[in-house]
C-alpha cells in the first residue's frame, strides 16, 4: 500500500522535484509488535534526521500530527513490517533552481521486512568489497537522500559467492559502509565506526547502537577508517534500521569471530526478528 500526502493510493506529478532530480530525502522506519503494543520503533529520531535532512537542503518540514497518527496507525495494522516514508520538495522552479515556495510531498509505503533477515540475525553475514566507490560530497554526507544511484551500481554487480552483501569504501579508499548497513569493528575492546563526514549514510540504527554501546560502558571511537582497520578487529558487525545489528564472519579472505554481545544488544535495543 502507498500513501501521497496521507491518501491512499494517492498519485504524485510527473514534474516533482524528487523524480526529476532526487530532491528529497526518505526514511525506512521497522514497525515492531512489544508487549502486545504495536509502535514504529525510534519514530522520533527518524522524524527528527528528517528534518534536519530537510534543513540541510533548504526544505523546511516537520511532521505533522496527522503524518505521526498516520505511521502510529499503520504499526497496529502492519506489525514487523517496513514503512518508508519519502519527503520531495514537490512541484517547481525553472530547472534545478528550486522554488521560494514549496509544497512538500509525503509519500509512505508499507512493504514486509526481507525473510532473510532473520537468518542473518542466527547465522551473520559475510562481505566482498565492492569494486564501486562512494563520491565525497560533505554537503550531502550522512543524509538518506534520494539520489541513491551509488547504491543502484554498487547492487547491479553481481555478489561474490557466498556473500550477502557489499563493503562499500570512497573514491578516497576511507571505509564508509557495507551497502545497506553502518558497520562496526571492534579492536582490542574498543568499537570504531568511521566518520561520516564526506560520504555515506549516517543511520538511526547507528546513532541508536552507539548510544548503547556508551552506556553499557564501552569506549566507542568515531573516526577515518582504512581497510587495514577492518583487519585488525576481532569482530565485525554492522546496523540498519530493519536487521537491527548482525554479525560479519568474513569480509574478502579475512575473517571475525562472533561478538559476544551483539545478542545482547540487539535484545536491548528491541530489533531481534520474530522466527
Amino acid at each position: 500500500m502507498v500513501w501521497v500526502n496521507q491518501v491512499a493510493q494517492g498519485t504524485v506529478s510527473p514534474f516533482d522535484r524528487g523524480l526529476a532530480y532526487g530532491d528529497g530525502v526518505f526514511a525506512t522506519m521497522r514497525t515492531t509488535a512489544a508487549n502486545q503494543l504495536s509502535a514504529v520503533l525510534f519514530i522520533d529520531n527518524h522524524l527528527s534526521r528528517l528534518q534536519q535532512s530537510c534543513l540541510r537542503l533548504g526544505m523546511h518540514w516537520q511532521a505533522s500530527d496527522a503524518l505521526t497518527r498516520q505511521l502510529l496507525s499503520l504499526a497496529t495494522q502492519y506489525p514487523q513490517h517496513c514503512i518508508k516514508l519519502l519527503l520531495t520538495r514537490g512541484e517547481g522552479g525553472r530547472g534545478y533552481q528550486a522554488p521560494s515556495q514549496t509544497q512538500i510531498n509525503e509519500i509512505v509505503s508499507v512493504t514486509p521486512i526481507p525473510e532473510h533477515y532473520q537468518q542473518w540475525q542466527l547465522t551473520g553475514i559475510a562481505l566482498a568489497t565492492s569494486p564501486i566507490a562512494l563520491a565525497r560530497q560533505p554537503l550531502l554526507a550522512g543524509m538518506k537522500h534520494l539520489n541513491r544511484l551509488e547504491q543502484v551500481l554498487i547492487k547491479s554487480q553481481p555478489l561474490v559467492a557466498n556473500t550477502q552483501d557489499w563493503l562499500v569504501c570512497d573514491t578516497d579508499g576511507w571505509v564508509i559502509e557495507s551497502s545497506m548497513a553502518n558497520i562496526f569493528a571492534i579492536i582490542d575492546g574498543k568499537v570504531v565506526t568511521p566518520a561520516i563526514t564526506h560520504a555515506g549514510v549516517s543511520g538511526v540504527m547507528r546513532e541508536q547502537f552507539i548510544d548503547a554501546l556508551l552506556q553499557d560502558g564501552f569506549e566507542v571511537m568515531v573516526k577515518p577508517m582504512r581497510f587495514d582497520d577492518i583487519k585488525a578487529a576481532e569482530h565485525i558487525v554492522i546496523t540498519n534500521s530493519l536487521f537491527g545489528v548482525v554479525d560479519v564472519h568474513t569480509i574478502d579472505q579475512f575473517q571475525f569471530s562472533r561478538w559476544t554481545h551483539t545478542s545482547r544488544f540487539r535484545h536491548v535495543l528491541s530489533v531481534n526478528l520474530p522466527s
